[in-house]
C-alpha cells in the first residue's frame, strides 16, 4: 500500500510514470491468483506493473514501464513471481549477479534501465531494508541472509546525488521495535542522506570513500573564490581568513593572474627541463632581482625546495667547507614544520608526523626555537646549514624574540654554517615586509619561497642562493620534470609584478597591526596569547575554555574559513589584498564567537 501510494501519486503529478529501481529482498510481485499467503505485502511491484486485479491496488494512476524498471538485491521468491518479472521484461539483479559484478556495476546498468531513453518522466528508488544483510541491520519483518552491505549501499546511492532526473526514494520496513540501541535508525538516517542530503554530504562521502585519510577536512565543500570570498556547493558565502596557508595572498581568480595563466595555457604549458622555455629564464632574473640573490632553483611545493636547499647544504659541506664524506649535518628547530618527506619529518619535533615512518636520515638535529645560545651550543665542524622558519606557522604562529634572527646570522657567520631561511609561508608580503628576514635587516644564504609564489593557482616554489652555495650542482644532481615550467614560470612572474607595484606588504603591516590590537583590547578570557605579524596573526587559546578545532567549526557556521594549528591555536591569515571593512567584520565574528566560550 505505502509503494502504491508513493509511486502512483508520483507519476499523477509528473504526467506520467517514473522509471523506478526495487532494492528488495523479496520479488513482491505476487497477484490474488498466485499469492500463496493471501498477504496484499506481497503484491506492490506487480500492481504498480498493472498487473493482478486492479480492486486490490484502488489506487489510480499510469501503470509503471516494465522497461524502466529493475530489482536489485533479491534473493527470496516464489516461481510464479519470477515468471511474472520475467514475462514482462523487468530486469532482476539477485544477489548471486550483485556478488560476481558487484553493486557499483550492478547499480549503474539499474540507473540507465530506470532513466530510460530521455524525454520520460524522471525516476525513483524504493528501498525495502530487508535487501540489506541483517547480520548489519537486523530490524526488519522479513530477514534474509547474505543480503547487500549498507555501506556498500551507501556508496552507490550518493551517486544520485549527480543525477538531475531523480524524483525521490521511500525506504520502508523498519521496525523501531527490533531496534532498541537505534543501529538500524542510524542506517536509515545515512541511507536518505546518501541519496538525498546536500551536495556537501555526498561530495564528502565520496573523498571519505574514494581517498586516504590523511586529511581530516572542516564540514564544508568549497567550489568558488572571488578576491577574499569563498563559496560553497550550496551557495553559502565565506570570508576567507586562512588563504590556503597564505597561498592566496592576492586574493582567488585575481584577474592579472588567471590572464597570465590562460594566454600561457594556450601557447605552452610544458616542456620538462631536458629544453629551455623562453618564460624560465625571466623568472630566474626577476627572482634574484627582486631577492638579491645570484642563482634560483624553481622546483613546485615547499617541501621540494626545502629538499633542493638540504641538498645543496650538503653537498656545499663536503665541496667548499670540506666535512667528511657522509659526515655533514642540518640543525632545524623544535616545532618546526618545513614538509612532510621521510628526510624532513626525521627532523620534525611532532610524534605524528615521525610515527610509523622510521628510520630516518642521520645527521639531522634539533634546537629550541628562539634561542641563539642552543644553536651556538650545538654547531660542530660537521654542521652545514641551519633551517629555520622566521616565524613558526604551523607549529602555532610563534614569533622568536626580538634579535633572534640577527643573533643566528651572526653565529652562522662566525662558524661557516649557512642560514637558509624557509619562508614559504611568510615570505611575499605576509608578514608586513617583503621577507620576515627583512624585519631584522638578514640576508640568509639560502631563502626558500613557494605557496604565495604560484598565485593561488600553481604550485611554484624555488630555491634561492649565491654561486657559491647553488654552483656545487652539476647537470643531473638534482631536478623536477614541472619544475620551472613555463605555466608556473608566467604566473610566478606576474607575481613578482604584482609585488612590485602594489607592495601588499605595506597594508599587510599596518592591517595585521590594526587585526592584533583588537583582539587584544577585547581581552577575551578564554584566550592566552595574541601573537604574530603582519598578516599572519595566531590567536592562543586557553585549552580549558574549547577545542580551537571546535572554534574553528564555530566560525565556520558564521561565513568565517580559517583552521586550527598546533592544538589550541587559531589562524588569521587572510588574503593580503583584503580590505579593512571587510577584516573588521570577520574581527568583530571571531571576538564575538570567542566571548561565548567559558573560561
Amino acid at each position: 500500500a505505502v509503494a502504491l501510494g508513493t509511486w502512483r501519486g508520483i507519476a499523477r503529478r509528473a504526467g506520467g510514470a517514473p522509471g523506478l529501481i526495487w532494492i528488495d529482498a523479496h520479488l513482491d510481485s505476487h497477484t490474488d491468483q498466485t499469492t500463496h499467503s493471501g498477504n496484499i505485502h506481497g503484491m506492490p511491484l506487480a500492481a504498480l506493473l498493472g498487473e493482478g486485479d486492479p480492486a486490490l491496488s484502488g489506487v489510480p494512476g499510469p501503470r509503471l514501464d516494465p522497461s524502466r524498471v529493475c530489482v536489485i538485491g533479491a534473493r527470496a521468491w516464489e516461481a510464479e513471481e519470477r515468471e511474472r518479472l520475467d514475462r514482462l521484461g523487468v530486469r532482476i539483479f539477485d544477489m548471486a549477479e550483485i556478488q560476481a559484478r558487484g553493486l557499483p556495476t550492478v547499480f549503474c546498468d539499474a540507473l540507465s534501465i530506470a532513466r530510460g531513453s530521455g524525454g520520460q518522466p524522471g525516476f525513483g528508488l524504493s528501498l525495502d531494508l530487508d535487501a540489506l544483510d541483517p547480520a548489519a541491520l537486523p530490524a526488519v519483518t522479513c530477514p534474509e541472509a547474505e543480503g547487500i552491505a549498507p555501506q556498500a549501499l551507501a556508496d552507490v546511492l550518493l551517486t544520485l546525488r549527480s543525477c538531475g532526473d531523480f524524483i525521490g526514494m521511500e525506504i520502508t520496513e523498519y521496525r523501531p521495535d527490533l531496534d532498541p540501541e537505534g543501529g538500524a535508525a542510524r542506517w536509515v538516517a545515512e541511507l536518505a542522506c546518501a541519496a538525498l542530503g546536500p551536495a556537501t554530504y555526498w561530495l564528502r562521502e565520496k573523498e571519505r570513500h574514494f581517498g586516504a585519510s590523511n586529511y581530516a577536512p572542516l564540514p564544508v565543500v568549497f567550489h568558488r573564490g572571488e578576491g577574499v570570498w569563498l563559496w560553497d556547493v550550496e551557495g553559502r558565502r565565506y570570508l576567507d581568513m586562512m588563504s590556503a596557508y597564505s597561498a592566496v595572498s592576492f586574493g582567488h581568480s585575481h584577474p592579472r593572474l588567471l590572464r597570465a595563466l590562460e594566454d600561457q595555457a594556450r601557447r605552452l604549458a610544458l616542456t620538462s627541463r631536458a629544453f629551455s622555455n623562453d618564460r624560465l629564464p625571466l623568472l630566474l632574473e626577476h627572482l634574484c632581482a627582486t631577492f638579491g640573490y645570484e642563482r634560483a632553483l624553481p622546483v613546485n611545493t615547499g617541501l621540494e625546495a626545502v629538499e633542493t636547499a638540504l641538498k645543496a647544504a650538503r653537498k656545499w659541506a663536503y665541496t667548499v667547507k670540506g666535512v667528511a664524506p657522509e659526515q655533514a649535518e642540518i640543525i632545524a628547530c623544535d616545532g618546526n614544520f618545513h614538509g612532510r618527506s621521510i628526510a624532513i619529518v626525521g627532523m620534525s619535533s611532532k610524534e605524528q608526523y615521525r610515527a610509523g615512518f622510521g628510520p630516518f636520515p642521520p645527521g639531522l638535529l634539533r634546537i629550541p626555537f628562539g634561542d641563539s645560545g642552543a644553536l651556538e651550543a650545538a654547531i660542530t665542524p660537521d654542521t652545514a646549514a641551519f633551517l629555520v622558519e622566521p616565524i613558526q606557522g604551523e607549529g602555532g604562529i610563534i614569533v622568536p624574540p626580538a634579535g633572534y634572527l640577527s643573533r643566528c646570522a651572526e653565529i652562522c657567520r662566525r662558524y661557516q654554517v649557512l642560514l637558509i631561511a624557509d619562508e614559504v609561508q611568510t615570505g611575499l608580503g605576509r608578514t608586513g615586509r617583503l621577507l620576515a628576514c627583512d624585519r631584522e635587516g638578514v640576508r640568509p644564504d639560502g631563502l626558500i619561497l613557494g605557496k604565495a609564489l604560484g598565485g593561488g593557482l600553481l604550485p611554484v616554489s624555488a630555491f634561492l642562493a649565491d654561486r657559491a652555495v647553488m654552483d656545487v650542482f652539476r647537470p643531473g644532481d638534482h631536478g623536477s620534470t614541472f619544475g620551472g615550467n613555463p605555466l608556473g614560470a608566467a604566473v610566478a612572474l606576474e607575481v613578482l609584478a604584482l609585488l612590485a607595484e602594489t607592495r601588499p606588504w605595506e597594508q599587510a603591516e599596518r592591517l595585521g597591526v590594526r587585526l592584533r590590537s583588537r583582539l587584544e583590547a577585547a581581552r577575551l578570557p578564554c584566550v592566552r596569547e595574541i601573537r604574530g605579524r603582519g598578516l599572519l596573526v595566531g590567536i592562543a587559546l586557553d585549552p580549558e575554555s574549547a577545542p580551537a578545532q571546535l572554534v574553528a567549526e564555530r566560525l565556520l557556521a558564521r561565513g568565517i574559513a580559517t583552521r586550527d594549528t598546533n592544538g589550541n591555536v587559531i589562524r588569521l591569515a587572510p588574503p593580503l589584498t583584503i580590505a579593512e571593512e571587510a577584516l573588521d567584520t570577520a574581527t568583530d565574528i571571531v571576538i564575538d564567537t570567542l566571548s561565548s566560550l567559558r573560561r
